[in-house]
């Protein structure tokens, strides 16, 4: 096999905010795979300030151009050596499945266009004005579960955000998801939980930052709303660890993004083991192109099996002004793989 990579830069429609900060460009790196008649393509797409591979651009060419190397000469990927490199690893996992199967990398209904994924629609942090009119916007484009990003504007506006929501729509109609990113301080956390609790959520991701255990512990066993994880799972990458941490803090869910959370072969482990303690779990994109976009969703696929019914987070790919062609289809409130 021969290699090649690609860095590419992305630009985002809109500016993209969350509680850690905004973003406008995407950079991604694309590894393709070739054995002189067929080719396979993968995106590596680590997110600055937060994923556990995100190096300075000469260092991570440097090591993703390594390790294509290793991968061409031996046919294999090294698995144990790119646990510390999730974004990678997920690149290259989806490179040889797209070498060696073609476009359909899982033998699945959705794989095979014969059947949609449900997914959530996504509102971003801005002001109140600018959030209220994207929330307006999932709900007219039929989606029935929406997820706010909070924790940027003052809690008070986004508790009217949820009431408006609310005041429209039964829980039974309309699925709220929240993503906190980290920004209730664990003081706060509690009391905040509990306002948001009297309008049936589903649940919230991550209210305060990852490497709290103890406090995380605390609050999934006394919040009146379901807690998933998210930011807490970013460079847990032994098998044992992974164990240990859901065992002590046992939160209700986790959600797994391959190119954060060790590829595809990582998200497995986490799944089986949170399966193991009775924690459900979801996969959602990293903000990847159509390329990691397409891979993650089949791949949600193979892990859910056909008929999902859990709302997945994979409805990014009309984030960006310049993004990768892709088969992919949203309509109404399922991603669909075409023909």
């Amino acid at each position: 096999m021969k290699y090649r990579i690609e860095k590419r830069v992305l630009h985002f429609k809109q500016p993209a905010g969350t509680s850690r900060g905004v973003y406008t460009t995407r950079k991604i790196w694309l590894v393709l795979l070739s054995d002189g008649e067929r080719q396979g393509v993968g995106e590596c797409a680590p997110l600055p300030d937060l994923s556990c591979d995100a190096l300075e651009d000469e260092r991570y060419q440097s090591i993703l151009s390594k390790v294509c190397e290793e991968v061409c000469d031996t046919g294999i990927v090294n698995y144990d050596y790119l646990r510390d490199y999730p974004s990678m690893l997920f690149g290259l996992e989806t490179a040889l499945l797209n070498l060696k199967l073609g476009d359909r990398l899982f033998d699945t209904s959705f794989s095979r266009g014969e059947e949609g994924i449900p997914i959530n629609g996504l509102v971003w942090m801005g002001n109140y004005e600018e959030m209220l009119r994207r929330m307006e916007e999932k709900l007219e484009q039929g989606f029935h579960c929406v997820k706010l990003k909070i924790g940027a504007i003052d809690f008070e506006q986004e508790l009217d955000l949820v009431r408006r929501i609310r005041t429209r729509f039964t829980h039974h109609e309309v699925e709220l998801r929240l993503d906190a990113n980290g920004a209730f301080p664990y003081q706060e956390a509690l009391y905040k939980l509990e306002l948001l609790s009297q309008y049936n959520i589903h649940s919230i991701e991550q209210p305060i930052k990852a490497g709290q255990w103890g406090y995380m512990a605390d609050l999934c066993r006394e919040s009146p709303l379901p807690i998933a994880l998210d930011e807490e799972l970013i460079g847990m990458n032994d098998p044992e660890m992974k164990r240990h941490m859901l065992g002590m803090i046992k939160p209700r869910y986790i959600i797994l993004k391959p190119s954060l959370h060790g590829g595809m072969m990582g998200c497995r482990e986490w799944i089986d083991i949170a399966a193991d303690l009775g924690i459900g779990s979801w996969i959602t994109s990293a903000l990847e192109s159509n390329v990691g976009l397409n891979a993650i969703a089949q791949f949600a696929s193979e892990v859910y099996g056909d008929h999902i019914g859990m709302p997945q987070g994979l409805g990014t790919g009309q984030l960006f002004t310049d993004n990768i062609p892709m088969p992919l289809e949203i309509r109404g409130d399922r991603l669909w793989r075409c023909r």
